[in-house]
C-alpha cells in the first residue's frame, strides 16, 4: 500500500468512529517512515499514539548475546544505513564520518552495498575487525553470520542473503578485546544507589 492507500483507510475508519493500528516491524522511531505519517494525521486532526516496539539493533545484540557498548573499546552506537535506491543521506552522514568515531555501526537497508562498506570502513577499523550480520531478527528463520570486515561479503554470498538483514561492525562485537570492567558495580565507585559504607 502507498501513503495515500494508508491513510486512505485511516480516514475512512476515523470517520466511522473506528480505531486503527498500523504495524510495524522493529521499532517505528527508527526507519519506520512515520513522519509523513504524523504530517498527515496532525493534517486531518486524528488523534494518534505510537507504542515502542524492539529496534533491530537491541535484538541482534540480544541474539549475538553481547553488549554493543564494552568499556573503553566502544561507548556509542551509530544507527545509519545506506541508502541505494531509498532517499539519499544527508551531507555529512557519511560511513566514513561516523567510522572516524570508532563507535559500533549498525547499519540498516546495507546488505547489497556489503563490499561499498568494506571498502569504506576498513581504513578506519582494519580488515579484521568484527562484523555480525543478522538476517530477519527476531524471526523463526533467523540467520547470524559473524566474521571480519575482510570476510563477511564470502560468507553473505554462501547464504544468498540479500535483503532484511542489519549489519553491526565494529570493537565491542570482538570476543577478545580484554575491556576492564565497568565502574557501574565496582565497590570501589559509589554511586547514588550503592553509597560509600561508611566505616564504623
Amino acid at each position: 500500500m502507498t501513503l495515500d492507500d494508508t491513510h486512505g483507510v485511516i480516514l475512512a475508519a476515523h470517520a466511522k468512529g473506528q480505531d486503527v493500528a498500523r504495524v510495524h516491524s522493529g521499532d517505528p522511531s527508527l526507519y519506520g517512515a512515520i513522519a509523513e505519517q504524523i504530517r498527515r494525521l496532525k493534517a486531518d486532526g486524528i488523534e494518534y499514539q505510537i507504542i515502542p516496539g524492539v529496534p533491530a539493533y537491541a535484538a541482534a545484540a540480544a541474539a549475538l548475546g553481547t553488549e554493543l557498548t564494552v568499556p573503553e573499546v566502544a561507548q556509542s552506537i551509530i544507527l545509519t544505513r545506506m541508502s541505494m535506491k531509498s532517499t539519499g543521506m544527508p551531507a555529512g552522514e557519511t560511513l566514513e564520518n561516523f567510522a572516524r568515531s570508532g563507535a559500533t555501526l549498525a547499519i540498516h537497508l546495507g546488505i547489497r552495498a556489503l563490499r561499498e562498506i568494506e571498502r569504506q570502513l576498513v581504513p578506519f577499523y582494519g580488515a579484521d575487525c568484527p562484523v555480525a550480520v543478522i538476517y530477519r531478527v527476531g524471526w523463526p528463520d533467523q540467520m547470524i553470520l559473524r566474521g571480519t570486515l575482510g570476510d563477511i561479503h564470502a560468507q553473505v554470498r554462501l547464504a544468498k542473503i540479500t535483503r532484511t538483514a542489519l549489519i553491526l561492525v565494529g570493537p565491542a562485537l570482538s570476543e577478545n578485546h580484554g575491556f576492564p570492567d565497568s565502574a557501574l558495580y565496582d565497590a570501589a565507585k559509589p554511586h547514588v544507589l550503592r553509597p560509600r559504607v561508611k566505616a564504623d
